[in-house]
């Protein structure tokens, strides 16, 4: 249940699956629209938990209730977002591979917190909701190529993070 969490960790919980949707998008090279395409995917893919794991305590509270008000909903995402910047800025993740490393660390992280404060079922949905984030995420463009023609589903470095991911976290994807 949510309310185990202190408010740091549910500002991690709330920002996991964020970053691994933005670690995925530029570990390929879809280029400037494609990668704009895939943070577009990103976020709607962390607000589908709200539809995806109604009956999930964890991802609604760390979700916004977009059918309720929308000022407490903006309220919500703004104060995640915000923690999430400013940790990054304290953490100098500046390129690419600073942020796999940081989203490949808060993923053992994750592990560890849910593990003795959340159900095994509610630990489980939560990993599948960010696993779902990085697949779908990997998945919205094509990488390489011009123009949208050509190239390849998945670049070797979204394989490879996509396999670090679900590693890191226990669970399988559908993609790698």
């Amino acid at each position: 249940m949510a309310t185990n969490y202190s408010e740091d960790e549910l500002n991690l919980l709330a920002a996991f699956p964020q970053m691994v949707g933005a670690a995925m998008a530029f570990s390929g090279s879809s280029g400037l629209f494609g990668t704009g395409k895939e943070m577009f995917v990103s976020a709607q893919s962390v607000l589908a938990g709200v539809k995806d794991y109604p009956n999930n305590s964890l991802i609604q509270a760390v979700l916004p209730n977009l059918q309720g008000d929308r000022s407490d909903a903006m309220e919500k995402m703004k104060k995640f977002r915000d923690w999430a910047m400013a940790r990054m800025k304290e953490k100098g993740i500046n390129s690419y591979e600073k942020m796999r490393q940081q989203v490949l660390e808060d993923s053992r992280a994750v592990v560890n917190l849910l593990s003795p404060k959340s159900s095994s079922q509610e630990a489980t949905e939560y990993k599948q909701w960010a696993m779902s984030v990085a697949e779908k995420v990997a998945m919205a463009t094509t990488e390489g190529g011009f123009l949208g023609f050509g190239g390849e589903r998945l670049s070797t470095n979204e394989k490879q993070l996509l396999g670090e991911i679900q590693s890191a976290l226990g669970i399988q994807s559908t993609l790698a």
